[in-house]
């Protein structure tokens, strides 16, 4: 495959952020997906997301498995730690790279396929688990390299591009991030970067298992009259039940929200999140509220986005595991070698 190279330069006008980078900085190659895909909006929005978190590039380590979804890692953060694991297996490896260093930020990156498929069970131990991750599934209900075939998270009832009815249930994988015990849960729509990008800096920032479900319109197979993945489908059918601020310990970042109730989330690291509902009866710290409001709303045929839970108390593997506060390539035979006496301690105790 020929990829053609983004130019080096960058015009001296370009500003920058607090570490000294252009957004220009966070890209990464010539998308090679079909023109429109809903899947290249979300590449952006987490250019632009990490961009105003004043992240440093080298800092981030983006994994994927198979798919339309799993290329995109090579459309933004090209300085970054990159991982293409195999089909459905991005979470495990992911957990083992989080518990070998966790100084980095994991974005895990994925598709309805590769999540809700071969990779069902991967994506529900790294949601109860607790692994410190952004998980974001593009979802978009089609196996999009194999021509269309309805996907695990396809909505019984509705038609492929040919006009074949799905049959089948759909796989719910906002349903379970909940039910598995994920501490920050949410959906939104590649078409609505306003909403987005202060989705992905909250996850980013959450420090616990971070989930979100965006839904990602496939142009070619799945964007048709009888689809529930399609743009015009989303639009007309979206609940949206909050819109968020992202506010950092440093500087607030600021949106146009609709009025309504405002709820301040603070996250561990000190970051705010002011919750703007648009649902005055929607709780997003209760899981079981959250359960049960999905799942009506989906019985109506409506998509409801927002940010769903947040645990604003989330903890991590780490903390279950007790690991080691270094990363593990930077731990000396001093380190690692405790003595006999401390051998003696452990047998002791298995006795």
């Amino acid at each position: 495959m020929t990829y053609i190279a983004k130019p080096h330069l960058h015009h001296p006008s370009l500003t920058k952020n607090k570490v000294g980078f252009t957004r220009r900085d966070y890209e990464g190659r010539i998308s090679t997906l079909c023109a429109g895909c809903g899947h290249d909006s979300i590449s952006a929005a987490l250019i632009q997301a990490c961009w105003e978190l004043d992240i440093e590039p080298h800092r981030v380590a983006k994994l994927s498995g198979i798919g339309c979804s799993s290329k995109t890692p090579d459309y933004f953060l090209g300085s970054s730690h990159g991982f293409n694991t195999v089909h459905g297996r991005m979470p495990s490896v992911l957990t083992g790279a989080n518990l070998a260093n966790r100084d980095l930020l994991y974005l895990g990156i994925s598709g309805d396929g590769d999540s809700a498929s071969i990779g069902l069970g991967q994506f529900a131990n790294a949601m109860r688990r607790g692994v410190n991750m952004a998980y974001i599934v593009e979802n978009n209900g089609v196996y999009g390299l194999t021509k269309g075939q309805f996907s695990a998270t396809a909505d019984r009832g509705s038609k492929s591009k040919k006009g074949v009815v799905n049959s089948d249930s759909p796989v719910d994988l906002v349903a379970l991030a909940l039910q598995l015990g994920a501490t920050y849960v949410a959906r939104s729509f590649s078409g609505d970067k306003a909403q987005l990008v202060p989705l992905i800096k909250g996850a980013i920032a959450h420090g616990g298992a971070a989930f979100i479900d965006v839904i990602s319109p496939c142009v070619t197979f799945n964007n048709h009259a009888g689809s529930t993945k399609s743009f015009d489908y989303v639009r007309q059918h979206n609940e949206a039940v909050s819109r968020i601020d992202f506010i950092t310990p440093r500087s607030e970042i600021t949106t146009e929200y609709a009025a309504g109730e405002v709820v301040e989330v603070q996250q561990h690291d000190g970051s705010l999140l002011h919750l703007h509902k648009l649902r005055a009866d929607y709780d997003p710290t209760d899981r079981n509220a959250a359960m049960r409001y999905i799942q009506e709303h989906h019985a109506r045929g409506e998509v409801v986005t927002g940010l769903l839970y947040v645990d604003p108390l989330a903890t991590d593997l780490h903390l279950a595991l007790n690991t080691s506060h270094r990363p593990l390539n930077s731990l000396g035979p001093e380190h690692l070698c405790p003595g006999a006496d401390a051998l003696q301690k452990i047998n002791a105790s298995m006795r």
